[in-house]
């Protein structure tokens, strides 16, 4: 009975559409942009935090991740570059290894840079339009979010992942690179 109840509740099927790794990143990024949020009112002396993270916390969130999502199509885009070049030394490393390359490190800087901008505008021109505090607040404000929330994790190399992977099921060397 219980296990039919925790599949009514959470079925499993879920997992093959949303992956579980989603389920630490919600909370994890949620976590993050409050404690920026929190600090950036701070820091700029602002009476009322309560209030304003109230109305603009869950904006912040869901733009921020909006913003990772418009970076992350950018890096797919690249997959549709034609060339030998283009695979060698932009694509491949790009996947495995942003790091590997000058080429593939500064396509992944430019994805975090463009997801950076959107947390930016979307912050200012949206999420703290209706808010009472000074203009330029409001930028300095989207700016630091955009800064410390930008998606650094763009850069993780990949094989360490897979490699580690695995590692842990038993198949050693199955991915050379």
């Amino acid at each position: 009975m219980k296990k039919k109840l925790y599949n009514i509740i959470f079925p499993i099927w879920i997992l093959f559409i949303v992956p579980p790794v989603i389920l630490i990143v919600l909370p994890s990024n949620f976590i993050i942009d409050s404690l920026v949020l929190i600090i950036s009112l701070k820091l700029f002396k602002i009476s009322n935090i309560n209030e304003i993270y109230k109305k603009t916390i869950f904006k912040v969130w869901i733009f921020g991740f909006l913003s990772d999502i418009i970076g992350a199509l950018f890096l797919f885009l690249s997959m549709f570059i034609p060339g030998n070049f283009w695979y060698d030394k932009v694509l491949s490393p790009l996947m495995w290894n942003p790091f590997e390359t000058v080429y593939s490190f500064l396509y992944c800087t430019i994805a975090i840079i463009i997801s950076g901008l959107f947390i930016y505008l979307f912050n200012k021109k949206i999420t703290f339009k209706n808010i009472n505090i000074k203009d330029n607040l409001k930028k300095k404000i989207a700016f630091i979010l955009a800064l410390v929330t930008a998606p650094y994790l763009f850069y993780l190399p990949t094989s360490v992942v897979y490699n580690n992977y695995f590692e842990d099921i038993g198949i050693i060397g199955y991915i050379n690179k």
